[in-house]
């Protein structure tokens, strides 16, 4: 065998390796990602921004006012630092919360004792506007998880809340709970 036919052979075969791993890293782009376990996932399932009766700063009204969160994956959220505002800028943070799999949160405006299901932001008065708003959640990072808005502010016709009632701000959970301006 001559040394030439040897080197083709070798680059034939490098070739056909090379394209099978270019063809394998392209392909597998979509696969790659579809495979790939989704980030934690929490959304703003319902916000009901209008208490029933007057708005009157008693703690039954403003914990009718309510702003539902649901993880939507298979795995447990850490959400400590992660913060739920409105927009005028009312925002509540929180603090040593993990959010269940599949599990929902109702963040109450409100005092009131946490627990796994019912968080309160310990606020006096009202935070979600009767006619129109917009929640929005964020992560530890700040970068905007969900965002749900309902009246004039909506940003778009899909009202998955319906009838523009039930769609719908810094209070820390934990010890950690009075900051500056962020409750009141």
């Amino acid at each position: 065998m001559s040394v030439s036919s040897v080197s083709a052979r070798r680059l034939t075969a490098v070739a056909i390796v090379a394209a099978a791993v270019t063809g394998a890293a392209t392909l597998p782009a979509s696969a790659t990602a579809a495979s790939r376990p989704s980030r934690p996932q929490v959304e703003i399932s319902a916000v009901h921004y209008d208490a029933p009766g007057r708005d009157d700063r008693s703690a039954f009204s403003l914990n009718k006012e309510w702003v539902e969160l649901t993880n939507t994956t298979r795995h447990s959220v850490n959400m400590d630092g992660w913060t739920l505002s409105d927009n005028r800028g009312d925002k509540y943070t929180f603090r040593h919360y993990r959010l269940a799999p599949r599990a929902t949160v109702r963040v109450h405006t409100g005092v009131g004792r946490d627990t796994r299901s019912d968080l309160y932001q310990d606020r006096r008065r009202e935070v979600w506007d009767n006619r129109a708003g917009t929640a929005t959640l964020r992560d530890d990072h700040r970068r905007q998880v969900d965002q749900e808005s309902w009246g004039h502010n909506r940003h778009h016709g899909n009202d998955r809340h319906g009838n523009d009632r039930h769609h719908g701000n810094d209070r820390h959970h934990g010890n950690d709970r009075h900051h500056g301006n962020d409750h009141r």
